[in-house]
């Protein structure tokens, strides 16, 4: 059968050995359907020469059709904040250990696979964040997010005070740890963990989460995800910004941090009958019917 994808990049967690052989596999898996291979320089690197294209992160870009990401949810964060501007649709595989968004199981990968390269699978649009830091008027640093954006005190520091602007209107000030601006996919990352809710990947909305609040009055809020959010750095010792707890950078007290979404998202291809509540079930343990209660269809 043809397949839609006739280019497909693959980008391994080069750090872990052990992902070598699982690229090695499906690069030949790929080879084997007549599919041209192409690797990131670090993925190549680490598992040595090959039938496949050694190119730069923007060649990838301009000629992939597709992208695999082999690892955890960290590389297919990374995978997607640089290909998302392209355009070009990541498949997760997980190698890792919680794998919300890598959501192929590393035993299953030859079939799941097939079936999307043959055509058939389940898209789905995530949206992501830009995040500018502002200082004197001017911009010093640009980043994107697909999970969250996180403002926070150092750790060998006290407690770190933000005031809050929505498309320019006054929200707050706080104290704490830091505070989280989470999308919907980010609202299961570290926003979970800090009592935040989670919100549907395909809800347009955003997630303001306080991290550790002196005040415990301050909750987290859901907002549209069109507006404009700044974080301004009144006090605290070595504040510093964090995209997807990946891409960090120091602040200085009167930095404005302004926080919209992307003009552009990244999409996610899942195979046939994925279920983002199976998902949920499956890692974060809740609790399942009886098969003998369960409808048609309901079965994972």
């Amino acid at each position: 059968m043809s397949t839609p994808f006739t280019k497909v990049a693959l980008v391994g967690r080069f750090q872990t050995p052990s992902v070598g052989a699982s690229v090695r596999d499906i690069a030949a898996f790929l080879s084997e359907r007549a599919i041209d291979v192409l690797l990131d320089q670090n993925t190549a690197a680490s598992i040595g020469p090959g039938n496949w294209q050694v190119l730069s992160t923007e060649q990838i870009g301009h000629q992939a059709h597709l992208a695999i990401a082999v690892g955890g949810d960290g590389t297919m964060l990374g995978v997607a904040r640089l290909l998302a501007p392209f355009g070009i649709p990541v498949v997760g595989i997980n190698h890792g250990r919680l794998g919300f968004i890598t959501d192929i199981a590393l035993a299953g990968w030859r079939p799941a696979l097939g079936t999307i390269l043959d055509g058939d699978f389940y898209s789905e649009e995530r949206s992501l964040l830009v995040s500018r830091v502002q200082r004197d008027g001017e911009t010093v640093w640009r980043e994107l997010s697909l999970n969250d954006v996180v403002v926070s005190r150092s750790s060998r520091s006290g407690m770190i005070e933000l005031q809050v602007e929505v498309d320019g209107q006054y929200m707050y000030t706080q104290r704490g740890d830091g505070l989280i601006v989470a999308t919907p996919t980010g609202s299961t990352a570290y926003a979970l963990s800090a009592n935040g809710p989670i919100l549907h990947p395909l809800l347009q909305g955003l997630v303001l989460v306080p991290v550790a609040p002196q005040t415990l009055s301050n909750r987290p809020i859901s907002l549209p995800d069109n507006v404009s959010i700044v974080i301004r750095v009144v006090g605290g010792r070595e504040p510093r910004v964090a995209c997807d707890m990946q891409v960090f950078t120091d602040l200085q007290i009167g930095d404005g941090i302004r926080i919209e979404r992307a003009p552009f998202t990244t999409r996610f291809l899942h195979p046939p009958g994925y279920s983002y509540f199976a998902t949920l079930r499956g890692k974060l343990n809740w609790q399942e019917l009886p098969s003998s209660l369960q409808r048609p269809g309901e079965a994972d």
